[in-house]
């Protein structure tokens, strides 16, 4: 079965991969080095060659005669020095091992022992057809040459030959040692990378133990040990984070659960006694004077107060606990319609109170439903402290720069001090208020939804009498 290389890949471990990875860079960096190298080392032997080859040519053409009567004057071999002989003479360097001279006509007339062919090319240089030294490849035997042909002043040409083959073996030695070279290099990047992977990789493994062991003992309360200031220690630190961020929201879970508990119980206990009060005289109509007609409508008033109570509760709670996916998408929209769509519905409930209202449009991103009910809880707050008659101020104009701020306050006997920074926790309720109906949310969900939209919630003692609740929110 044949495996796509993009999914072998995935498979393989992050250490393994780092190690094939260091391995690829330096084996690649290893031959571009070696094939670099053999390539200038074979210019460099071509030039050296050819550089050769165009001195000798050069001796030879600067005096031809003396050559030619040197070399018919005693056998030479390829490794003598023409003029003397050895060591000695006029010529003391040594010339390549094969040279001739042509006449005019392209015809040898004399040389080295190992003559050299005369080309087309090489004859149109002697007779003059061509005037450009040329160098070309030729087949001596068994060997390969480079020839080079130089014109000589008056007619004629000198013809220089010297054998490949040694160039070419130091050349194949070279390759092979480079290749052996590259081999041992990167088999040493192979097990260095493997090192240097698992040494890496060694603090990715402790945070990673350290986060299973979290995961398996559910122990938040201690975070990861994190050491060092590099990108691992970052990593760690972020984990840390989270695990603070995820303790935290399971103590507020708790929490919320635990109060939301305690709030239930209370209406849910009266309504039982109640509805079992009720239950009871039905049946046993004997005890029916015992609960005259008025007391009878007075409890079933108050059954029917504690249910709305709870349902607000529950309403409340689950708009505190929802989650971000199951919220409104944000839109633009202006602020002043949702307050006043808020406004028309607190009217309703309250309609013994009047509103001195001033609304500026102010254009702002937001959820229009949540923001709505952010609206109507602090316009209810102010119209259950306000009494019957009184006004309550609402105002929404631009603050400072890409803001805007809606302000409400009501003519209530105000807040405490010892209260002030406690209004928006959840279920918290002033002593004042605890004979009131309410659950103690609605502040707190005023809070979060500001938070939620990127603004701030205060309460501050109004100037006269009453509070001042200011919303701001970035427009």
């Amino acid at each position: 079965m044949k495996v796509a290389p993009g999914r072998w890949w995935r498979a393989r471990t992050l250490h393994a991969r780092l190690s094939l990875l260091v391995t690829g860079a330096v084996g690649a960096a290893v031959l571009v080095v070696a094939t670099g190298a053999w390539i200038a080392v074979r210019e460099i032997q071509q030039h050296q060659v050819a550089l050769e080859l165009s001195s000798d040519a050069a001796s030879i053409a600067a005096n031809p005669a003396q050559w030619l009567a040197t070399e018919s004057s005693r056998t030479r071999s390829p490794g003598d020095r023409p003029g003397g002989g050895r060591g000695g003479g006029r010529h003391d360097r040594e010339i390549g091992p094969c040279w001739q001279i042509l006449d005019a006509t392209g015809a040898a007339s004399g040389g080295s022992r190992t003559t050299l062919p005369v080309t087309d090319t090489a004859r149109s240089i002697a007779t003059g057809a061509s005037g450009a030294a040329v160098q070309e490849k030729i087949t001596l035997g068994p060997d390969d040459y480079l020839m080079l042909t130089l014109p000589l002043p008056g007619g004629g040409a000198v013809q220089v030959g010297m054998d490949e083959d040694p160039s070419d073996k130091v050349l194949a030695a070279f390759a092979a040692l480079l290749a052996l070279g590259s081999a041992a290099g990167i088999a040493g990047a192979a097990f260095l990378g493997r090192t240097v992977a698992r040494a890496g990789l060694a603090p990715v493994e402790r945070l990673t133990s350290a986060v299973e062991d979290v995961a398996v003992t559910q122990d938040l309360d201690h975070p990861i040990d994190v050491r060092g200031a590099d990108e691992i220690a970052r990593l760690g630190r972020s984990v840390n984070a989270m695990l603070a961020a995820i303790d935290a929201s399971r103590r507020a879970q708790r929490t919320l659960v635990e109060d939301a508990g305690h709030e239930l119980r209370t209406p849910l206990t009266s309504i039982r006694t109640n509805v079992e009060l009720l239950l009871e005289l039905e049946r046993r109509p004997e005890l029916a004077h015992r609960l005259p007609p008025e007391d009878r409508a007075k409890l079933l008033a108050d059954l029917d107060a504690q249910v709305r109570e709870l349902a607000t509760l529950t309403t409340e709670l689950v708009e505190l606990s929802r989650e971000e996916a199951a919220r409104e998408a944000v839109e633009p929209l202006d602020f002043a319609d949702v307050v006043s769509a808020a406004l028309d519905r607190v009217r309703i409930r309250a309609p013994g109170i009047t509103y001195d209202v001033v609304l500026s449009p102010s254009p702002v991103l937001g959820r229009p439903g949540e923001l709505e009910r952010m609206v109507v809880n602090v316009l209810d707050n102010a119209a259950k402290w306000s009494p019957p008659g009184a006004a309550v101020t609402v105002r929404l104009s631009a603050a400072e720069s890409g803001w805007t701020a809606l302000t409400v306050t009501d003519t209530g006997p105000g807040i405490a001090p010892e209260d002030l920074p406690h209004v928006f926790d959840r279920f918290y309720r002033a002593a004042a208020a605890r004979s009131m109906p309410g659950s103690g949310l609605g502040l707190a969900i005023v809070a979060q939804t500001a938070h939620q939209h990127g603004g701030t919630v205060t309460a501050t003692p109004a100037p006269t009498s009453g509070t001042t609740v200011t919303l701001r929110l970035p427009t």
